[in-house]
């Protein structure tokens, strides 16, 4: 018999608490789930580089009972093929406007602000942010996005960031040992 895992992770208490609860988490991309850099083609396609940490965070979120809602900006195919193999349900995209796509997802999904997280880097995702239970902003958000987050991740954008807020919420929610575990055995 085995014992159990010690996670390696360790997140201020204060900051589990304000994230228990949490139900859904939305994600911003061009400086969140990507570094913020755009690259076109000679066609003038948008290419986009994603951290593989990163979507292995979205897909244990998903696994822990925390829907992944994306809400950008911008519309690239390349951002839907990889939220398809993701299997990201609920995405938005050329939505300047942020907090009415929240708002209706929050409502489809029956819950509220305080059951909700979200992850961004400049001022469109403000409105959003400031409304949810938990904030959370890469370091290389701009200042003022920073200053509203509760958390501030060590990562940058695009280079797992978004896998740091989602091992937080996976821990705050008291499944993150679970899921590690199966990866374990």
């Amino acid at each position: 018999m085995t014992s159990p895992l010690a996670p390696a992770l360790n997140f201020d208490p204060a900051l589990l608490l304000q994230a228990q609860g949490v139900k859904v988490a939305f994600f911003d991309v061009d400086g969140v789930l990507t570094d913020g850099g755009l690259v076109f083609s000679e066609s003038g396609e948008t290419l986009k580089r994603f951290n593989t940490l990163d979507g292995h965070g979205i897909k244990l979120l998903q696994q822990g009972g925390i829907t992944p809602v994306v809400i950008t900006g911008r519309d690239a195919k390349p951002l839907r093929v990889r939220l398809q193999a993701l299997g990201v349900q609920h995405a938005y995209f050329g939505t300047e406007d942020k907090q009415p796509a929240a708002e209706q997802t929050l409502a489809a999904l029956g819950l509220d602000w305080s059951q909700a997280a979200a992850m961004g880097d400049d001022w469109p995702d403000l409105p959003v942010m400031r409304r949810c239970a938990f904030a959370c902003a890469p370091v290389n958000a701009h200042r003022e996005v920073l200053a509203m987050a509760h958390y501030v991740t060590a990562a940058r954008g695009g280079n797992g960031a978004a896998r740091e807020f989602c091992d937080l919420l996976l821990v705050a929610s008291g499944r993150y040992v679970d899921l590690l575990e199966r990866y374990t055995q």
